[in-house]
């Protein structure tokens, strides 16, 4: 009977339009949240054939909960150095408590107190590759293998032992000339430069130089404008043998101009002098060494690559992660989760895992928040739609339902 069908359609319409309103109230409620994606409700006829062209059968409308996920909201700048902002496209990789990942849009990461992990706001840990050992990540392309939470706390105290420095400037050309081995009771000029051991114990390495006079007939034959050194730790033991570099004419090296040693309780080292100059005027002797002494973190920087930088006391600054970005093939078919985040479905296609700025992925955005993409004008047109329509089709209802109340009463 057509009039049944009458009914079911009007139930059917009222039940689209309370799926309409539902996306409408979850937008709005959330237009204020960090990362928050639009939903709505599409809807598409279901048609019945009737089998017969005297009596037609209505049919339904079936509805589909669709996400406006690969649309970026707009971004907002913070005070916090931790919130964080993809600018195109990507998500950010996230854990639960239990170990599972997920995807997610929300930066709005601060430091938790028990753990020290970067947690937002729903719960969920941010997760990077580490490089405090120094080597490059290698990610899985299609599997989070390999991430571990971003954790500043768990650097705590580090030192940097000393491997290399450079010393440079200028000898003076008129400079005169001393025989004799070059020492701490022998030589023409003197600087320092302070290196850390392993422990991060400062070591102050005393460098000697001589001018050292021509001498054509010594094995080998000393040539002009030739100086020596040598370098001596604390003790005033040597770590080098005497080192003799020249200079040409214009007053330039023209030889190897290196030393390589072991630091006292360090590490292998290496002094490069290649930038040093004999020219007319004074001394200018200037050098730099690598390597700190323990300094605690104080804060944390965020690199638009990705690179999560651990700054210290000293203002020195360490590459501690790497944050990576992982996308899908169709974002809009993620399977959304509470908590504002996502995990991949069969119709978003696989995870895969890239960085920043690379493969038409995004980049990192600090101090800064995706908003949501709700527009609340918009949302509220649909829900006066949605009140019309809804109650257009409750009229369709009692109309149906009046004819069959005649159709009844013609028995009497």
């Amino acid at each position: 009977m057509s009039l049944i069908s009458v009914l079911r359609t009007g139930v059917s319409g009222m039940n689209a339009q309370s799926n309409r309103i539902s996306t409408v109230a979850e937008n709005v409620q959330n237009s204020s949240t960090t990362g928050y994606k639009r939903s709505a409700a599409e809807f598409s006829s279901l048609l019945i054939d009737g089998g017969s062209t005297a009596n037609y059968t209505s049919g339904a409308v079936e509805t589909t909960i669709r996400r406006s996920i690969g649309t970026q909201g707009p971004v907002t700048f913070t005070s916090s150095k931790t919130d964080l902002a993809i600018q195109g496209n990507g998500f950010f990789v996230v854990q639960d408590d239990n170990k599972a990942s997920y995807l997610t849009r929300a930066g709005n990461f601060v430091v938790d107190g028990p753990t020290g992990n970067l947690v937002n706001a729903g719960g969920f840990t941010l997760m990077g590759y580490s490089l405090v050992d120094g080597q490059a990540p290698t990610p899985a392309l299609n599997s989070t293998d390999g991430l571990v939470p971003v954790n500043m706390a768990s650097l705590g105290l580090r030192a940097s032992p000393s491997t290399k420095a450079t010393m440079g400037g200028n000898l003076a050309a008129d400079t005169p000339t001393l025989g004799g081995t070059v020492s701490p009771t022998n030589y023409s000029k003197k600087t320092s430069l302070v290196t850390y051991d392993k422990l991060g114990n400062s070591v102050t390495l005393d460098i000697y130089l001589k001018h050292t006079p021509a001498d054509a007939t010594a094995t080998p034959p000393v040539l002009p404008n030739t100086w020596t050194a040598s370098v001596y730790g604390p003790d005033q033991t040597a770590l080098t043998a005497p080192i003799q570099f020249v200079f040409n004419a214009d007053g330039k090296l023209s030889g190897p101009t290196t030393a390589s040693f072991t630091i006292p309780g360090g590490e292998p080292f290496t002094l490069d002098m290649s930038g040093m100059t004999q020219l007319a005027g004074a001394d200018a002797l200037k050098g730099t060494a690598n390597g700190k002494a323990p300094s605690a973190v104080t804060g944390t920087e965020f690199g638009p690559d990705g690179l999560v930088y651990a700054t210290y006391a000293d203002g020195t600054r360490l590459e501690a992660f790497k944050i990576p970005i992982a996308e899908v093939k169709s974002p809009d078919n993620l399977d959304p989760r509470a908590g504002n985040v996502y995990l991949p479905s069969l119709n978003s296609g696989d995870l895969q895992i890239g960085f920043a700025g690379l493969g038409g992925l995004g980049t990192l955005k600090a101090s800064a928040l995706e908003q949501s993409n709700v527009d609340v004008s918009t949302e509220l047109t649909s829900m006066i739609e949605s009140q019309t329509v809804y109650t257009a089709n409750s009229k369709v209802f009692m109309t149906g339902n009046e004819l069959l109340e005649t159709l009844m009463n013609l028995k009497r």
